[in-house]
């Protein structure tokens, strides 16, 4: 007989066979070594009684695998459709309890996967949104300057402010897609940062050196007060990075003649980076929102700009276990606080 057809039937039917046999066999040998029929009729009621009880076990046993099994497929079918939740069996520390609790386990790690697919498909879908709104307006304007040089004849001179609004547009182009490949890769985890402990100073040096002319031809005063052995655990690459995208938005909306000033304190757990600036300020129920993807106020449309810097700052400051605050008024400036963690 082929044991892997076996049904639960059949071998249940084989064994009360077998033991049936087994019973005749023990009794006629209890009659052939006594010749006593009362020793034969006890031997045979103690043979029966014991194989009532294995039968009776046995039924007992199949019931609740039957009954664990129905359940057991109907939790299934209820976690594959995702229309409810586990549910709970009342048998705890039987061996059904821990199958059941690691089915639940089982489904809260699926869920955790579905929500988390679902959040990434709508990341992709707002980031492809955003990015073909971002890159409309230069490509139209691009369009536009190429098809008036190509069908017009246009002066040298005019030529010349095509040619460099064509560049303008190029170069926002370029602004555009290397800002979104820093935060898709900081946002997909394929840049890890390499937090070591090393002074605030020179990161923040390297920050200041890519504003420093632009500031210089606004003529803004740029005043920095910061210990140059203060350390605190970070990325300086990255760490100078998000520091640059708060020093040129205060640039960039900073009057000419005004005054940003950086000052670096240390606290007991953190390292607090104030850049304070003399700026148009920002309107306190638009504070929330500028750290958004994109998110630029209709007031600082005419300047260039297309509303990442922030968002990419608070990613990376975030990422190493910091934080960034801002206090602003409208007309008196902003002050943007970065923390990073000391160690």
């Amino acid at each position: 007989m082929n044991m892997r057809k076996l049904s639960i039937n059949k071998a249940c039917v084989l064994l009360g066979t077998l033991l049936l046999l087994a019973v005749g066999a023990v009794c006629a040998a209890v009659y052939l070594l006594t010749q006593n029929i009362t020793a034969v009729r006890c031997v045979f009621l103690f043979s029966l009684f014991v194989l009532l009880c294995v039968i009776f076990f046995v039924v007992l046993i199949r019931r609740k695998l039957v009954r664990f099994s129905d359940a057991f497929c109907g939790q299934m079918d209820d976690m594959l459709s995702g229309d409810m939740q586990p549910r709970q069996t009342v048998e705890e520390e039987s061996l059904f309890y821990k199958i059941n609790y690691r089915l639940g386990r089982l489904y809260e790690v699926m869920q955790e996967n579905k929500n988390s697919v679902a959040k990434e498909r709508a990341d992709l879908q707002e980031l492809i949104s955003d990015i073909s709104h971002q890159v409309k307006t230069p490509i139209a304007n691009l369009k536009m300057i190429n098809n008036t040089l190509l069908e017009n004849e246009v002066p040298p001179q005019k030529q010349k402010e095509f040619l460099t609004a064509q560049a303008s547009q190029l170069d926002k182009l370029d602004f555009l897609m290397q800002a979104m490949i820093k935060t898709s890769r900081l946002e997909t985890g394929v840049i890890s940062l390499e937090q070591k402990q090393q002074p605030v100073y020179d990161t923040l040096a390297a920050a200041l050196g890519g504003i420093l002319l632009n500031a210089e031809k606004k003529q803004i005063d740029v005043q920095v007060e910061c210990p140059e052995h203060l350390d605190a655990r970070h990325d300086r690459k990255w760490t100078s990075e998000a520091l640059f995208n708060i020093l040129d938005n205060a640039v960039k909306y900073t009057p000419a003649g005004g005054q940003i000033r950086v000052s670096v304190e240390g606290w007991e757990m953190y390292v607090k980076i104030d850049i304070a600036d003399t700026g148009i300020g920002i309107s306190e129920q638009h504070q929330g929102a500028i750290f958004k993807r994109f998110y630029r106020e209709d007031a600082v449309h005419d300047v260039d700009g297309i509303g990442i810097g922030l968002y990419l700052a608070r990613e990376i400051v975030t990422l190493q276990g910091g934080y960034i605050r801002v206090a602003s008024e409208v007309g008196k400036g902003s002050t943007f606080s970065v923390f990073l963690l000391r160690k």
